[in-house]
């Protein structure tokens, strides 16, 4: 079966456990929470020992199989933990399978990978391990959920941000929240519970934003200005190479030109785009309407000929203006 993150607490207050577990995605900080819980309930059900495993080459599936085929030397419950890239070959699938089905009231199954892409999902120990055991992937916190996100755990935490505040924050941790979880910590720690306002926020909380090009091409389908611009910036003291954020802004730019057109992107040939981007570029339609798209392009290959050495100027600058003529400003050249 398949779980979420708010469903997970009623889960583990049932209990019994089930036999295996899946924990995938990419956020680092709700991943970690998850699999904490679900070692606590382990151990208050005798699960006392603990194996880890780090598959890296086919040979590591194997110690793995010949570890899980060993008895525990003290006779004691277990939970076995596999961590991996998600990518597990004919070899690692096999020995997952055969996991899968020795999982049982002496073992544990806990398989922790970063997001599953759809080839891996479809695979058969990923399959059996959904039918067997419970399968909980962990969605990244969009932008759109952040400020929601952070005034729940502030509340948690005691404190009772304003929406001055909250946005700061939002614009301080945005893709890092680790970072968030850390700051909102701290401010528990600096102030009495209670109200929070943006100037307590702005004294007590360092930028720790983290971005990358995929939230660039959310911002500039958003026709989001100030948070494409800032995020522009971010990449650039970052250190990301521009022609990465050249193809992220071109990439939206042209997926908005074949939905003007007509096309139906969710049956386009080449790889197939995911359901949140899918959904993105349905929202952004009314304004593909009205995109100076022959601009548009003409300056994306201004900031190509930057990159390239072959016209003077600052990439940068043209990448950022480029940016903000996207989501509808006008920039004076």
């Amino acid at each position: 079966m398949k779980l979420g993150l708010d469903t997970l607490a009623t889960h583990l207050q049932g209990g019994r456990l089930a036999p295996a577990y899946l924990v995938s995605g990419d956020e680092a900080l709700l991943v970690g929470e998850a699999v904490d819980a679900l070692r606590r309930s382990a151990r208050q059900q005798g699960y006392t020992e603990r194996e880890v495993h780090f598959p890296e080459r086919a040979g590591d599936w194997a110690q793995i199989d010949a570890s899980a085929g060993s008895l525990s030397l003290f006779g004691d419950r277990r939970i076995l933990e596999v961590r991996f890239s998600g990518k597990a070959g004919k070899e690692g699938g096999a020995v997952l399978q055969r996991l899968i089905d020795a999982a049982g009231s002496d073992t544990l199954l806990l398989v922790i990978t970063p997001r599953l892409e759809p080839a891996v999902q479809n695979t058969a120990w990923v399959k059996q391990l959904e039918a067997r055991g419970v399968w909980l992937p962990v969605w990244d916190v969009g932008p759109r959920q952040l400020e929601a996100w952070l005034m729940q755990r502030c509340r948690k935490a005691g404190l009772e941000p304003t929406s001055d505040a909250v946005a700061l924050l939002a614009t301080r941790v945005e893709g890092n929240l680790l970072a968030a979880q850390q700051e909102i910590e701290k401010l528990a720690l600096l102030l009495p519970p209670g109200k929070v306002d943006a100037e307590a926020v702005l004294e007590a909380v360092a930028p720790s934003a983290r971005y990358d090009v995929f939230t660039l091409g959310e911002a500039v389908l958003a026709g989001d200005a100030v948070r494409a611009l800032r995020i522009v910036a971010g990449l650039r003291g970052e250190g990301v190479e521009p022609t990465l954020v050249l193809w992220s802004i071109t990439r939206e730019l042209r997926n908005l030109w074949f939905l003007r057109r007509g096309d139906d992107l969710s049956r386009r040939a080449g790889p197939r785009l995911p359901p949140q981007q899918l959904a993105a570029l349905e929202r952004a339609r009314p304004r593909a309407q009205k995109l100076p798209f022959a601009r548009l392009a003409s300056r994306a290959l201004r900031a190509d000929r930057m990159i390239k050495g072959r016209l003077a100027g600052d990439p940068w600058d043209e990448l950022s203006l480029l940016c903000a003529e996207f989501c509808g400003m006008r920039p004076l050249r």
